[in-house]
């Protein structure tokens, strides 16, 4: 029978006993510990704000582009071929049954003048689908209508920083712009998104109707034409059905013969969405699994102390062994010695973690998200590594023959 009791004091006593090489040990411990912690912490936070600016782009998002353009041999590529038109917009909203919104787009860039401020920004053409497309909502104001549509009128919504560097403190419902001295009257503002995913101001963007970009602005553009189509299919389960609906129905409007190449590409975004929140979720197990090697060199240093210890007190332990202490005693004695070091050294690992995690946030910028599982993690591996590494030591200890431990010197 084991005696946990007096086993715990006497290895707790021998810590003690020598706490200069004691802390050392841990130290080892508590860098690992807190390195796992801040490193899981950095990787959380930049998933979860890779995530949330995919979520800003909009869900279950099919962006369809123009064609290709071929001049004397020389393949231009997606984009330089007007071949979509509103028409095709509206027949896909019409005909396509998992699609749940569509919004064409024409952009461009141009000055936009606000009394004696002014300000460079995107123009994008579009209809009153573009906020449902990309989960926008308006914070003021009103949304397009099919009448706005249909008679081109000349109205824009505005996006956060357009509002802030034009009007400052200004109501900007129902003011006057000028987009290329076209003047604009202003019927809503866009919530704040901040940045993309490829670290685009979201909130620095006009939107007007895109019969009115067609007419008004983008005056090289072709007729009818519009630069691409986003739609939004009902569900992600609906978005291979959407994209397949999508190619079959422009297909038969554009006559695309079974041997003859698409004028258009229809593309789906939630692939690209997906391969970023894989790559943010394998650069935090890659940082976990880098800080996790100091917590092994802070397991060695407990093994290598232990076993120092156990040459100490060879005489000590054949005391033990001849006074009736049993070979599990001796064992469990240094076992308990390695696990007190590792939790010690893994609960203030875990302070270390924390409060670097918090330093990074305030003094580098970056995103910092400590998740309880993190600490519960490194704690118990910490506990695991003294178990692991302490055992050796403790099983050699356990080992000894009292008589020859008795002679030690």
């Amino acid at each position: 029978m084991i005696n946990t009791n007096s086993t715990l004091k006497i290895a707790l006593l021998a810590l003690w006993v020598n706490k200069m090489r004691s802390f050392l040990t841990m130290l080892g411990i508590i860098i690992g510990v807190g390195s796992v912690i801040a490193m899981l912490a950095v990787g959380t936070g930049a998933s979860v704000k890779i995530s949330q600016q995919i979520a800003s782009i909009g869900s279950n998002l099919i962006m369809v582009v123009p064609g290709s353009m071929t001049a004397g041999g020389i393949r231009m590529g997606s984009g330089t071929y007007s071949t979509l038109t509103l028409g095709d917009a509206e027949a896909i909203e019409r005909e396509c049954s998992a699609v749940r919104a569509v919004a064409p787009m024409v952009n461009t860039a141009a000055q936009v003048v606000y009394g004696n401020q002014n300000w460079s920004t995107g123009i994008n053409g579009t209809s009153p689908g573009i906020l449902e497309v990309k989960d926008w909502a308006l914070v003021a104001g009103r949304n397009f209508l099919e009448q706005d549509i249909r008679s081109a009128t000349k109205v824009c919504i505005l996006g956060q920083t357009i509002v802030d560097n034009l009007f400052g403190g200004i109501d900007p419902i129902g003011q006057i712009i000028r987009i290329k001295k076209v003047p604009f009257t202003v019927i809503g503002v866009l919530e704040p998104k901040g940045q993309s995913i490829m670290g685009q101001d979201q909130d620095d963007i006009i939107y007007i109707p895109v019969t009115t970009a067609q007419k008004k602005i983008v005056a090289s553009h072709v007729p009818g034409m519009v630069r691409s189509i986003m739609v939004k299919a009902k569900s992600a389960e609906d978005l291979e059905l959407a994209e397949k609906q999508v190619t079959e129905l422009l297909r038969q409007r554009h006559r695309s013969g079974p041997n003859k190449e698409d004028d258009f590409t229809v593309r789906n975004l939630s692939q690209m969405m997906q391969v970023a929140e894989e790559s943010a979720r394998t650069m935090t197990i890659l940082l976990g699994a880098i800080a996790s090697i100091s917590l092994l060199i802070g397991g060695i240093g407990i093994m290598n102390i232990m076993l120092v210890s156990v040459t100490e007190r060879t005489r000590e332990i054949g005391i033990r062994m001849a006074i009736g202490a049993k070979t599990w005693d001796i064992r469990i004695q240094f076992i308990i010695e390695a696990l007190t070091l590792s939790l010690i050294g893994g609960t203030f690992g875990i302070i270390a973690g924390v409060a670097g995690s918090k330093l990074l946030s305030v003094f580098a910028g970056w995103t910092t998200i400590v998740s309880p599982l993190s600490i519960l993690l490194a704690f118990g591996f910490s506990g695991l590594v003294g178990i692991f590494f302490g055992f050796y030591p403790a099983y050699k200890a356990s080992l000894l023959n009292p008589i020859d431990a008795l002679r030690y010197e």
